[in-house]
């Protein structure tokens, strides 16, 4: 685990902005089984990907049509959290960062770690745009 001191500021970047923090298993489980859509951002304190993996959950949820609910869980923290995300996110290995929309607990859209590395934050948030327009 990390020091709290060294996450907060990365988890208050998505927190800060509509983002729900889910710290247990039960949590990510109900949010993300629930109806509607449910877009998870797996938090990283990763510098090569968590540092345009946030700013591009920001933009992407400023689009019209954005997802009904937003939570996120932080690798290297919560793990039974992590991990329950993980488990639903499956047959995709876990990598974090990384980015997942739900629609009524299915997954309909995952956005990976190495989808994410070296890509700017524009084209990352466009490539989520496009899945929330198609099923937000």
């Amino acid at each position: 685990m990390y020091p709290e001191y060294l996450v907060a500021p990365m988890r208050e970047e998505l927190t800060n902005n509509g983002f729900e923090d889910m710290r247990t298993a039960d949590a990510v489980q109900q949010a993300i089984k629930s109806e509607g859509t449910v877009f998870v951002v797996v938090n990283s304190v990763c510098g090569c990907a968590a540092a345009n993996a946030r700013p591009a959950a920001r933009v992407a949820v400023q689009n019209e049509k954005h997802p009904d609910k937003m939570i996120t869980v932080f690798a290297g923290m919560e793990r039974d959290a992590v991990d329950a995300a993980r488990n639903l996110m499956l047959p995709f290995p876990p990598s974090s960062p990384s980015m997942a929309l739900f629609k009524d607990g299915k997954l309909v859209h995952m956005i990976e770690r190495h989808q994410i590395e070296g890509r700017p934050a524009q084209m990352i948030a466009d490539n989520l745009i496009g899945a929330f327009d198609q099923y937000c």
